[in-house]
Order: C-alpha cells, then structure tokens, then sequence
C-alpha cells in the first residue's frame, strides 16, 4: 500500500472542504487532466464518479459537461464550468450549486501544488438536506484526499 497522502486543509467553514498534494509534474500536464471531462473517473477518490456521458473534449469557460453519478442511486448530473484560468485554476458547479474546484501552483522546480476544494455555503436550502442525508461534508476531505492521490500518480506516470 502507498504511503503517498494528500493533505487535509482546515477551513473554519462548515460547508467548506478542501485539500492539497504537490505533484512531480508540469502545471499545463495535470490542467489537461482536469479541463478532460472523460478523465474526471480515473482520478474520483469517491467512487461516485462513473463517466462523462456528454460535454466537450476539453473544457472551457462556460461549457456544460454531464457526468454518470452513483450516491446510494445511479443518476447523471450536468454541470457548468464558472472558473477557468489556464494551468491555473477550474471550477464547475451544478444544480445544487456547489462547486468543485482545482487551483494549481507551478512551485518552479517541475511540481505542482494542486488545491483541490469544495464550497457548499452558497447552495439552496433543499441542497443542504441532500449533503447530510449522503454524508457529504464528513466524507468529502478524505475523498478529495484519495482524489488528489490518483491524480499524482496519473500525473507522474
């Protein structure tokens, strides 16, 4: 077993989440990974991500991007890119309005940091019943923790 882990970030907000790895690899490397909807699977430490079922090949301010879901039910969700700096940082939301970010730091020296991030305090009230009822703010660090694993070791392959 890999003793690689991702550092959990405390935020001091209850509908906050994020976490953090640096990763041996270039910036514009791992962005390509992240801007690629088909690739979100390969790196989803939760396992609720199944695959893109439409959307670009690449993504981009504004695109619209469906993926295949499975909390407790298979279901699909579309969601709408609301952040997009080159290698630096992307940012999609869906109906419920919580967004899922990826900020990345070049450190200079061939790594990246990767910030990857949740922000639930702006979502509608029926939203936040679906956040407790899955357990979604008490599973979401160690997932995004995975999350950032799998990307490292994509990223350094």
């Amino acid at each position: 077993m890999s003793d690689i882990r991702a550092q959990i970030l405390s935020t001091e907000e209850p509908f906050k989440t994020a976490a953090r790895i640096s990763i041996e690899a270039t910036p514009a490397k791992i962005f390509d990974l992240l801007s690629n909807p088909r690739a979100h699977h390969l790196f989803d430490g939760s396992g609720t991500v199944k695959n893109a079922v439409s959307g670009p090949e690449r993504l981009f301010l504004g695109a619209k991007f469906s993926m295949s879901m499975k909390v407790k039910v298979p279901y699909r969700i579309k969601n709408t890119v609301v952040a997009f700096n080159e290698n630096q940082k992307i940012s999609w939301c869906h109906l419920m309005k919580w967004t899922w970010s990826y900020e990345l730091k070049d450190l200079g020296d061939g790594t990246t940091q990767v910030t990857e991030s949740f922000d639930a305090s702006n979502i509608p009230a029926f939203a936040t019943w679906w956040l407790k009822k899955t357990g979604a703010m008490a599973h979401n660090p160690k997932w995004m923790a995975k999350s950032l694993v799998s990307l490292k070791t994509i990223s350094e392959a």
